[in-house]
């Protein structure tokens, strides 16, 4: 059979799930506060930091087809466009800054969204990338419970 003849999504590379690489990923993109980003969540939902870490970081995360550069600007984007996930978006703007995309990178992709979300949401998006990047260079990040 074909691809072309091949029942759709059977041509897709399997997620692993990987805890251990989730873990490594998580510590990577977040760095020394690793364990703080999901914070006492744990306690709130058992098992859901677990379930993040493997099926996303050590999931997700680890299928070929993009690099982490360009998963985190669609991260970006995405929770930009949805909206009212200011914890979690901050969280990525400083996970893009750790691997190495620049604050002019990161503002340009909410400036992009605009026209394709709206005014509201890509403003939004700027005011938490400027909170961040401001938290950042006087050293006072606070880490959010959130992925």
């Amino acid at each position: 059979m074909s691809p072309a003849t091949a029942p759709a999504g059977t041509d897709l590379t399997p997620a692993p799930l990987d805890r251990a690489a989730g873990h490594a990923l998580l510590a990577d993109l977040a760095g020394p506060g690793a364990a703080a980003t999901l914070g006492g969540l744990d306690a709130l939902a058992p098992g859901f930091p677990d379930w993040i870490i493997t099926s996303l970081f050590g999931g997700t995360y680890q299928r070929p087809g993009l690099a982490l550069r360009d998963r985190q600007i669609a991260n970006l984007a995405a929770l930009t466009a949805l909206g009212g996930v200011e914890p979690q978006l901050a969280d990525h703007v400083r996970y893009s800054r750790r691997i190495g995309l620049t604050e002019a990178e990161i503002t340009e992709v909410m400036v992009h969204l605009a026209p394709y979300v709206g005014l509201p949401k890509a403003l939004a998006g700027l005011r938490v990338a400027t909170a961040t990047f401001a938290e950042s260079a006087a050293g006072t990040v606070t880490e959010e419970a959130g992925a």
